[in-house]
């Protein structure tokens, strides 16, 4: 009980430690629907090469394509489908080619507005549409696996960069400083202490502007920065109190 005590009055002692605590929970909250967005745009992208593949075959099979699509509307399950279908059923008040290019606004997906451009585009000068939708969905699913690979890839690298950084590193300086200076001994460090807690707050900002640079996302990771911040100042104040009495 007595450790707990000493520790809340750590975070009592420090407000700007509480200052970035609340700024982290709060710019967490808010770097949420940027994640949400992104997925729901990646599990677009990752099933286009489907829904192309599919439209082919149907196309192939004779029905036109306004018809293959709504074939393909009922069949897909996934968030392409349900927006697909929405769209479809707002072509009733407009033409198909309107609908198909609010279908790819409402995508906001670079990918999905380049393959309507092209389907559209193919329409209008009666080009084979039956291969070139074969076509892109093979060149889509090669991107698609090249660009998941990669964020994989980039993805682990940058949650390394951050936990070592923020986690990792005030651990293992906060348990040395204890270790060899506890306060139970008499060492007096608050000011060492201090400029520390700083230096991981700001190693902590450094680490995840890296990693959003290297995953091209600068913008969504600085909504993470304060939490991170938070994490790692926190982390050396109470392993320097825990550890060195």
């Amino acid at each position: 009980m007595k450790m707990i005590f000493g520790i809340l009055e750590i975070f009592r002692n420090d407000p700007l430690l509480l200052l970035i605590i609340t700024m982290g929970i709060a710019f967490a909250i808010g770097g949420i629907p940027p994640i949400i967005e992104r997925n729901r745009r990646r599990g677009i992208e990752n099933d286009l090469p489907a829904m192309l593949e599919a439209l082919s075959d149907s196309l192939g099979a004779g029905p036109g394509l306004q018809q293959a699509m709504m074939a393909e509307a009922d069949r897909n399950s996934g968030v392409l489908g349900k927006l697909l279908k929405e769209t479809l059923k707002e072509s009733h008040a407009s033409s198909f080619d309107a609908a198909l290019s609010n279908f790819a606004t409402k995508s906001r997906s670079s990918q999905v507005q380049r393959v309507m451009h092209l389907m559209s585009t193919a329409v209008e000068q009666q080009a084979p549409l039956q291969n070139i939708l074969a076509d892109m969905s093979r060149d889509y699913e090669r991107l698609n696996d090249l660009m998941n690979r990669r964020e994989s890839d980039l993805m682990g690298r940058s949650i390394l960069i951050i936990m070592f950084v923020s986690v990792g590193l005030p651990f293992l300086i906060a348990f040395i400083v204890g270790l060899f200076a506890p306060r139970s001994d008499g060492y007096q460090l608050d000011s060492f202490n201090s400029s520390f807690t700083l230096f991981f707050g700001a190693a902590s900002l450094i680490a995840v502007s890296v990693s959003g640079r290297m995953l091209g996302r600068m913008k969504s990771a600085l909504w993470w920065a304060p939490l991170w911040m938070a994490v790692s100042m926190s982390i050396y104040h109470v392993g320097v109190f825990v550890i060195g009495g």
